[in-house]
């Protein structure tokens, strides 16, 4: 599928790895849809995606809400025409021991991290297939593949969104492609110490930290590469190759 002239949809597209690749493929020529959360600087984020030439829609909005989901997705189409491509990149962190989470957290990490991204799947997924073609990339990570312990809602939320792919690729197509990228550390979290980015470090292979870019470049490849899909594509510095 060509990027140019496309109609991307984007959950959390406002800041971070979001941000990064809205504004990656606003670069290369798409119209972009996101999502926000409320008290993010979404204007600065419309602003700097309107200045690349494109048709910008911005949309505040809790992932968890399906039915303003599924409203969400029937304005874009509303609005553009169409949908090509959604990247499923909102997501939600939670570290916390086992016997100490609750059910409203393990709900939380659940509903924001897989249910939602099922749910605007389906709603996408309809129009896509009435065109014809259609990209679905889920934004997943290597907590779905490793223990990271204090992280078990986060991880089961990950594993299921990556069996929630392969089952969506097989079910959708040919006309709708699914795949997962699952990045290692691309973004520090703010405020961050140095013993965090040497944490970061120590877990790749090449002995540094990623870039948002990095998850933006390999959306695009997923995007353009026609035969691929039901396929998880790693971006994470070979952090699943150390068990730590």
């Amino acid at each position: 599928m060509e990027i140019k002239n496309s109609v991307l949809m984007i959950t959390g597209g406002a800041i971070r790895v979001g941000k990064a690749q809205a504004l990656f493929m606003a670069r290369k020529g798409a119209n972009i849809s996101f999502s926000y959360s409320s008290g993010e600087p979404w204007e600065e984020t419309q602003s700097e995606l309107e200045a690349c030439g494109v048709k910008v829609m911005a949309t505040e909005l809790d992932v968890r809400d399906t039915q303003k989901a599924r409203q969400w997705v029937d304005d874009t189409v509303k609005e553009f025409g169409r949908v090509d491509i959604l990247i499923n990149s909102a997501s939600v962190w939670l570290k916390k021991p086992v016997l100490q989470v609750t059910e409203q957290e393990y709900d939380l990490a659940i509903d924001v991290n897989m249910k939602a991204p099922f749910m605007l799947s389906q709603a996408v997924a309809k129009y896509m297939k009435e065109q014809g073609a259609g990209v679905i990339i889920n934004i997943t990570d290597c907590s779905g593949f490793q223990v990271w312990p204090g992280y078990a809602p986060h991880g089961a939320s990950k594993a299921g969104l990556v069996a929630l792919t392969k089952s969506m690729a097989w079910e959708l197509a040919p006309e709708v492609r699914v795949n997962a990228i699952a990045p290692g550390t691309v973004l520090l979290p703010p405020n961050y110490t140095p013993e965090v980015e040497q944490w970061a470090k120590d877990m790749s292979v090449l002995g540094r930290v990623g870039k948002p870019e990095d998850v933006a470049r390999t959306s695009a490849f997923i995007i353009e590469s026609d035969y691929a899909t039901g396929a998880v594509y790693y971006m994470d510095g070979g952090m699943r190759l150390i068990a730590k």
